[in-house]
């Protein structure tokens, strides 16, 4: 009996630091990359916001290649979407929810399995002498498993950060195809 009460208060303590911890933790993330690419921003941004040219450069559809894809909607255009399920990249869907021409392509990623959780990409084009600066930007809110997981793995920007640098760097090799 006494192992018993033992092994419930433990429980009890470990609940109460999970919750409790967890409401100390960030409750939001914001990870940000950038590349200059020598290219037109009308060649880059066609091939950030038309998902047929997404797949092929974007770090996750590389990673796993047994993924299957379904698109709908028209390329660049708000409501282009793509799903996706695969092996080891889970199941999720990515919608244009905002585009300004040439500047800007806002999208939503749902992420559904293993875990759901939501999440605000824009890619941010500019202009430069040298060609286009492209910043691609994801943010979302942390659920408490999310907040620890982050704790744990050392945060978004270490989780996804080079998977991003790797996405722009083939953008950039795409891009700059002549």
């Amino acid at each position: 009996m006494k192992f018993l009460k033992i092994f419930l208060a433990v429980i009890v303590v470990l609940v109460a630091i999970i919750v409790i911890g967890g409401t100390l933790l960030p409750k939001t993330y914001s990870v940000s990359r950038s590349v200059t690419i020598a290219a037109p921003d009308t060649v880059v941004y066609q091939h950030i916001a038309n998902f047929n040219n997404f797949l092929k450069w974007n770090a996750w559809s590389k990673m796993d290649t047994t993924s299957k894809y379904d698109l709908k909607g028209s390329p660049e255009q708000v409501g282009h979407q793509y799903h996706w399920k695969g092996e080891k990249s889970g199941e999720g869907e990515m919608s244009i929810t905002g585009v300004t021409p040439y500047q800007q392509i806002k999208m939503d990623l749902k992420f559904i399995k293993p875990f759901e959780s939501l999440a605000n990409v824009t890619f941010d084009l500019s202009k430069q002498a040298d060609g286009t600066k492209v910043t691609w930007t994801m943010s979302g809110d942390n659920n408490i498993i999310g907040r620890w997981m982050c704790l744990v793995m050392g945060g978004m920007d270490k989780m996804i950060g080079k998977d991003f640098e790797s996405g722009l760097q083939s953008l950039k090799e795409m891009s700059e195809k002549k």
